[in-house]
């Protein structure tokens, strides 16, 4: 059964909290998206370092649930995570996509990538995540 965002709110509220919303949902590529809002923004209006990286997370959590495999759905606890800014986010919102990297028994490694609306690469994440049985 296709997990939907009502899905992930229930799972985890603080994707909804932050403002996270979903495109694509599959295990080989999630799409997240977060508006732009000055409660999320620096000094200079560009969007601050710190909801840059809870979207990454939240879309990097949901990528390494996805490759889970059968049985009950994992509950991803990020074990590991190096972000790199290269340039600072400004315009109407933050676009990550997410993909998996390595994908073994009990972790997945994923990369995030947050673009702004202009598509230029804005921040990566890499990082390494626990996949927890109920």
């Amino acid at each position: 059964m296709p997990i939907t965002a009502a899905d992930i709110y229930t799972l985890a509220p603080y994707a909804e909290t932050l403002g996270v919303r979903f495109g694509r949902l599959e295990a080989d590529l999630v799409e997240a998206r977060l508006d732009c809002a000055t409660a999320l923004s620096t000094g200079g209006g560009a969007m601050h370092g710190g909801a840059l990286m809870g979207l990454a997370d939240v879309a990097g959590a949901v990528c390494a649930a996805l490759n889970g495999g059968q049985g009950p759905a994992p509950v991803p606890a990020t074990m590991e995570s190096g972000t790199y800014f290269f340039r600072p986010l400004q315009g109407a919102a933050a676009f990550a996509t997410s993909r998996p990297l390595h994908v073994g028994r009990s972790t997945v490694a994923v990369e995030i990538d947050i673009r702004d609306d202009q598509e230029h690469l804005c921040t990566r994440v890499t990082q390494l995540v626990a996949l927890k049985r109920r």
